[in-house]
């Protein structure tokens, strides 16, 4: 591990207020495999302490990610300690890449488009602990072109505290703005709740539950694991790809390394008392499936998928109101759909959850051009009438025009 020592308010820290020789913090770097598994017990003891009620940042989603992504980095894990206690933890890591062609050195949150939120561990003086990290990595500018954090949901931690930081040290930031995450509080009966909900949608609903008890008995299954796990995974997994993400290479079975984490973290999740797989089943057959994780009183949907045999009678909505009735009955806090704001989802919540990506660049002649690129040019061409024509004509003929 590489160490170093942060006093804030030391001299060379740029008119921060002096503070007394108790505040000093030490800063240590994990870069070996070995070291991280090692801080498996504090990283989640801090997580707890720092109120993350997810579990995308916790020790076993990571390490999970890690075995299953092989991603081509280096672990750069910055531990924050005060009297020899960690109290913070960047997860971050180091690796080349490309932004608008041009070549790169990154240093990114251990993450990627899997991972549905993510934040520093930041718990006691957050603020201060937050700008300690900071200052570690502004000291080695020289060494990174672009620190980038994604999956940054409204109320992270970091959002609130690094920009201010990178202002104050004449680094270039900017927010990207990348999804808006459709959720449902549990805060009103359910019978509020479910009136509040569109009657045609209600309707529809009723009407696919008569056809599928025509056919059989309709029941809600819920998994959290066993010695069949496995088996049952393999049946989950299947139906998750039965429909357009198998043809379209989305599904979790399209890639070696997407079906290694997901098999990896769901046999983890159950271990650790997270694990929910809910099927809905006609006649003893499971035609339908929900992959979801419990943590803190909070429902996260991962994954879903149905049989398209069943399709006629939208099995997936049938299992999420068992879900969502289930979820009432056990008092839980809220039911996460994750992801994008997709049309079936809204069907159910009435809110969203913004997630923002976080970009820091050193004040240097490159670095200035890819930021002026991100968050001026490039916006600006896309709000082009001319970009938006060749988007929606590349999306007529199978073609994706990128902005990001």
């Amino acid at each position: 591990m590489d160490t170093a020592t942060i006093v804030l308010g030391a001299a060379e820290d740029k008119g921060v207020p002096l503070v007394s020789a108790q505040e000093e913090m030490r800063v240590e770097v994990v870069r070996d495999y070995e070291g991280f598994l090692r801080l498996g017990p504090v990283w989640n003891r801090l997580a707890d302490e720092a109120g993350l009620d997810h579990p995308f940042i916790r020790h076993e989603w990571v390490r999970t990610w890690w075995e299953s992504f092989e991603p081509g980095a280096a672990l750069h894990i910055i531990v924050v300690k005060r009297g020899g206690e960690p109290i913070a933890i960047a997860p971050l890591m180091a690796d080349q890449g490309r932004m608008y062609g041009w070549p790169l050195r990154r240093l990114r949150g251990i993450a990627n488009v899997y991972t549905e939120r993510f934040d520093f561990i930041l718990t006691q003086e957050p603020r201060e602990a937050c700008r300690t990290i900071w200052r570690y990595l502004a000291a080695r500018a020289a060494d990174w072109d672009v620190l980038e954090l994604r999956q940054l949901p409204d109320g992270a931690k970091v959002k609130e505290y690094l920009p201010l930081c990178a202002f104050e040290d004449r680094f270039l930031f900017g927010v990207w703005h990348c999804s808006d995450g459709p959720y449902v509080p549990v805060n009103r009966s359910w019978e509020a709740y479910h009136r509040s909900l569109s009657k045609k949608h209600l309707s529809n609903l009723k009407g696919r539950v008569k056809g599928l008890n025509r056919i059989g008995d309709v029941r809600h299954e819920i998994v959290t694991g066993g010695d069949d796990l496995d088996t049952l995974l393999n049946e989950a997994f299947h139906l998750e790809a039965a429909v357009w993400k198998g043809e379209e290479g989305t599904a979790i079975l399209s890639r070696s390394d997407r079906h290694r984490f997901y098999r990896g973290l769901l046999k983890r999740a159950a271990e650790q008392g997270w694990l929910e797989l809910h099927f809905l089943t006609v006649g003893g057959k499971r035609i339908a499936v929900q992959l979801a994780l419990v943590l803190r009183r909070k429902l996260y949907i991962l994954k879903s998928g149905y049989d398209p045999r069943y399709g006629q009678f939208a099995p997936s909505l049938v299992l999420c109101e068992l879900m969502l009735r289930r979820a009432w009955k056990q008092d839980l806090a809220e039911i996460d759909f994750l992801g994008d704001a997709e049309r079936w989802k809204l069907e159910w919540a009435q809110h969203t959850r913004s997630h923002d990506w976080l970009f820091v660049f050193p004040d240097r002649p490159r670095a200035r051009w890819l930021h002026r690129l991100k968050f001026s040019i490039v916006p600006r061409l896309k709000r082009h009438p001319v970009y938006r024509a060749a988007k929606a004509a590349g999306g007529r003929i199978g073609l994706t025009v990128h902005g990001r």
